[in-house]
C-alpha cells in the first residue's frame, strides 16, 4: 500500500500520511466490507488510493492548466511497460505532483481519461495535457540517461 501511495507523492511523509488516512478509513469502515463484491485487499486498496487522491487534490501544489477537450492529442503507448517497478518510482519522483498523479492513474492504475479527470476533479483536456507533459518529461529523462 505504501508503494501505491508513492505513485502519487515524492515525499515519504506525504505518502505515509495518505497511507495512514486510508488505513484509518479501512479500519473504521471494516464492517461495511462485503466479500461478495470482491477481495478485502481490493476493497482496502481502493480506499487507500482514494485517500491519496484526496490528499493530492487538497495539497494543490500545482496550478491546473485548463485546456479545451481537443487541445492535446492522446498519448500513445505506456512508457512504463518495459521498466522494473523500482525504476518506475524513480522516474515518477521526477514529475510534478499533479502530473505524477495523472500519470499514475492512467498508466499504472489503468484509469480512463474520463475516470482520471473525475478522480482529480479536473477537465479531460487537462488530463491529456498532463499525460503529454509526462511523456515529454520522461522522454527527456530517458534520453539523457541513455547518453550516460
Amino acid at each position: 500500500m505504501f508503494a501505491l501511495c508513492k505513485n502519487f507523492f515524492d515525499d515519504n511523509h506525504d505518502a505515509l500520511t495518505a497511507l495512514n488516512n486510508g488505513m484509518l478509513k479501512v479500519y473504521k469502515n471494516v464492517g461495511l466490507y462485503d466479500s461478495a463484491k470482491g477481495t478485502f485487499f481490493n476493497w482496502s486498496y481502493t480506499i487507500v488510493r482514494n485517500e491519496a487522491l484526496s490528499l493530492v487534490r487538497d495539497k494543490k501544489q500545482s496550478t491546473f492548466v485548463e485546456l479545451q477537450e481537443d487541445a492535446v492529442a492522446l498519448p500513445e503507448g505506456n512508457p512504463f511497460k518495459s521498466l522494473e517497478w523500482k525504476d518506475v518510482y524513480v522516474y515518477l519522483g521526477k514529475l510534478p505532483p499533479v502530473t505524477r498523479a495523472v500519470c499514475s492513474l492512467f498508466y499504472i492504475e489503468g484509469f480512463s481519461i474520463k475516470e482520471t479527470a473525475s478522480s482529480l476533479s479536473i477537465k479531460e483536456g487537462t488530463v491529456k495535457w498532463h499525460l503529454n507533459e509526462c511523456r515529454t518529461r520522461l522522454k527527456r529523462i530517458f534520453e539523457s540517461s541513455c547518453q550516460l
